[in-house]
């Protein structure tokens, strides 16, 4: 789910960024940008949890694929956490500036390509074992 929400989010969301104004980003951001942090907050607790479930049980042959998704929910929980929370409440906050929106929106998009990024990484870990042990 991360894989095709992150991906989704850069290539179909990201390009109307330069149509949003502080009249428009609202209504167009925050209620859906809300819900997903709040879906995805249950979401990622079932990821951890399952990665370390799995890591457990795959720990003499396959420990790499659960390590690399645990390490990689981490990752993006802390740059979630540290950084792209604190930018989503200035949103909600309804920003007044056109200057600060650009510039708030610039570096929502670049922590979240980052953040796609490593869910990229966990997709690609857990694809590959998939590979690996499906075509023993």
């Amino acid at each position: 789910m991360y894989f095709g929400t992150g991906w989704s989010l850069v290539l179909f969301s990201f390009p109307i960024r330069s149509r949003l104004t502080i009249h428009t980003y609202y209504d167009q951001f925050v209620p859906q940008v809300t819900l997903a942090t709040r879906f995805f907050t249950w979401m990622t607790s079932l990821m951890i949890a399952t990665s370390i479930v799995m890591l457990i049980s795959e720990w003499e042959h396959y420990w790499w694929a659960p390590s690399a998704v645990l390490a990689g929910v981490v990752a993006a929980t802390a740059l979630t956490m540290a950084f792209i929370l604190p930018l989503n409440k200035v949103m909600a906050a309804r920003i007044t500036d056109p200057a600060v929106l650009d510039t708030t929106l610039r570096r929502w998009m670049a922590l979240n390509r980052v953040r796609v990024a490593l869910w990229t990484v966990q997709w690609l870990a857990m694809a590959t074992y998939f590979g690996i042990v499906l075509g023993r």
